[in-house]
């Protein structure tokens, strides 16, 4: 039973004086509704995790190893998001959104060296995506992850036919995602990908391999459908776009 108990402990936060003082601060604060809420978890909270400036964080967010949870100012967490950061932590950006029921998990156990989860400036995870992070995932500024995507950056071998697959070891490699990129709506994106600038996933795709920058993926698997290409730029900005089929 001791070691249930210390297992659960070492799975909720840094140690167990922070696992108390965590705990009390979400069961004082965390349900209270509306802007007053907002206010009272935005002064609270940064007792617990890093806030570079004012962040807001709505009623029923759940937290775990919130001491390795850095939210950027003006951060935005809606209803019911779990954030589980340990130990490689969770970094979310100034500006940043990060919606109803979204999952942002790290909880790495195994010593897997590049775990975590770091979402830049401005950009949005829609409502109920799931980022699993035990390989490392980075997404740019401005990215839309429209609601339901998962970013899954981990996978199994099973390759020894005398074992379960849940005891055979975890393969990591990350997900990358570059500045401005637009992913649709439950559409899922495998270990091992970069996604490159300005590129588009249509809904519903499984992306299994690179996305080329400035294209338009589709399908299961994921494949070039169409090439976005710049018309002209200002100061290494894109103003116009002109699209061309593949």
């Amino acid at each position: 039973m001791r070691d249930m108990i210390h297992l659960y402990l070492s799975r909720q936060a840094a140690s167990l004086p922070r696992y108390i003082w965590e705990q009390a601060l979400q069961f004082v604060a965390g349900w209270i509704p509306s802007l007053i809420g907002i206010g009272v978890r935005g002064l609270l909270y940064r007792t617990m995790l890093q806030m570079d400036g004012m962040a807001a964080i709505e009623d029923r967010v759940r937290l775990r190893w919130a001491s390795h949870i850095r939210l950027g100012r003006g951060a935005y967490i809606d209803h019911g998001v779990y954030i589980h950061a340990t130990p490689g932590g969770v970094s979310i950006g100034p500006g940043a959104f990060v919606m109803h029921n979204a999952i942002l998990h790290v909880y790495n156990f195994r010593d897997l060296p590049h775990a975590g989860i770091t979402i830049g400036a401005r950009s949005l995870i829609g409502e109920g995506c799931v980022l699993r992070g035990q390989g490392g995932i980075t997404i740019g500024n401005d990215v839309y992850l429209a609601p339901l995507v998962q970013l899954l950056a981990v996978d199994h071998d099973y390759s020894d036919l005398d074992r379960p697959i849940s005891a055979q070891p975890i393969i990591t490699r990350g997900i990358t995602i570059d500045d401005d990129v637009w992913i649709g709506g439950g559409a899922i994106v495998l270990d091992g990908v970069r996604i490159g600038r300005h590129s588009v996933v249509a809904a519903g795709a499984v992306v299994t391999r690179d996305v080329p920058p400035f294209t338009v993926v589709a399908g299961v698997p994921a494949r070039v459908i169409k090439h976005l290409q710049p018309a002209h730029a200002t100061n290494g900005r894109l103003t116009t776009l002109q699209a061309a089929s593949a």
